[in-house]
């Protein structure tokens, strides 16, 4: 019963669209998506995850960002589709952004699971570590939707990150389906258990006018 109750889970928790809303294609030892206008400050990138998949990611730069968001973007969504919104967040709240596409969705290699989400996000991160400079402190985690399952996990791990935003947040897998009242081995993204390890400032979003108001008066400044 918990196998099956997990599978049904997952399969609520990931709608990758299909056919997938863009390509890759080389450029000059870079990457590029032809589907999206050209813009400066953006890479694109293929990173391998240690799970052997190669996601998608794209990192968005802004002059006077002070503080990066890792945004790991909700269900039924790619690359292709969230990439003006991206570069919309990175010039209103003037910060680098980088988002990526889970293992299964658009370009990524693999099949979607709770598993590879968390290696996906893993290796974004490490990527910004290495690859960009940032540090922990200046490093904002934002999650939506499905999205929240590897933000959380991501956040429970690290300490001293800048802050965490959760998109209408999921409890968890199996509470999506049913208003079960404890925590079961077989559910996945078990964000209620992992959310108080999170130690820093967390902004949760549920409501449209809420969203709004964010939106319209939010900025990341040093």
């Amino acid at each position: 019963m918990g196998g099956v109750t997990s599978s049904i889970a997952a399969k609520f928790a990931f709608f990758p669209p299909t056919p997938p809303s863009y390509t890759v294609v080389p450029d000059d030892g870079k990457f590029s998506i032809p589907e999206v206008a050209r813009r400066d400050g953006v890479d694109f990138l293929k990173l391998r995850t240690r799970r052997g998949n190669e996601i998608v990611a794209v990192h968005v730069k802004h002059p006077k960002a002070s503080a990066t968001m890792l945004y790991s973007h909700g269900n039924a969504a790619d690359l292709g589709q969230m990439f003006e919104l991206f570069v919309e967040l990175s010039l209103r709240l003037r910060v680098n952004l980088m988002g990526y596409d889970y293992s299964g969705y658009g370009q990524s290699s693999g099949k979607p699971s709770e598993c590879n989400t968390y290696a996906d996000i893993d290796a974004v991160y490490k990527c910004l570590k290495e690859q960009y400079g940032v540090k922990d402190e200046q490093l904002i985690l934002y999650g939506q939707s499905v999205g929240s399952g590897p933000t959380v996990d991501l956040a429970s791990r690290v300490p001293n990150l800048r802050g965490v935003v959760l998109h209408s947040p999921i409890l968890s897998g199996v509470r999506v389906l049913y208003p079960v009242k404890r925590t079961y081995w077989f559910d996945i993204y078990k964000n209620i258990d992992k959310i108080s390890a999170v130690n820093c400032p967390v902004l949760v979003i549920h409501w449209r006018w809420v969203r709004e108001r964010w939106w319209s008066n939010c900025s990341v400044t040093g």
